[in-house]
């Protein structure tokens, strides 16, 4: 992992009531896949917090996934609320989650408010794009 690499036993960054390493540290290891699009936005976030590039990388739709991640080391993701999901269960081939992740740069506070957009890939959820909600 790069960066902001997070104790297994720590609380997870996603705002699941559960440590690291049984939360999203066990999809970034890949001892395990996200079974639900929320899911996968939750440990993508937790992704972005300890900075984890290959998990972020791999989870991204092959169709819009960018040559690399860049980490503004200015940024630090302070909270996730997540507001809807739609779809995007064991059941379901498409899914939606709108979210709001705060942070601060620079010293100043700040969200991002997505509405993200997830497809299966050989079986897996990857994230596809999202569009910024007012």
């Amino acid at each position: 992992m790069l960066g902001g690499e997070r104790a297994p036993s720590a609380a997870c960054p996603c705002g699941l009531a559960a440590v690291y390493g049984d939360c999203c540290g066990r999809f970034h290891a890949g001892t395990a896949a996200a079974p639900t699009a929320e899911l996968l936005m939750r440990s993508r976030y937790s992704a972005f917090v300890v900075r984890d590039e290959p998990y972020l990388l791999r989870t991204w739709a092959p169709e819009t996934r960018p040559g690399e991640v860049d980490f503004d080391p200015s940024l630090r993701w302070r909270g996730l609320e997540i507001r809807e999901t739609t779809d995007g269960s064991a059941f379901h081939g498409q899914g939606t989650v709108t979210f709001v992740a705060r942070f601060t740069h620079g010293g100043e506070e700040g969200a991002l408010h997505e509405r993200s957009r997830f497809t299966r890939h050989e079986g897996a959820w990857v994230y596809v794009d999202g569009d910024f909600v007012e």
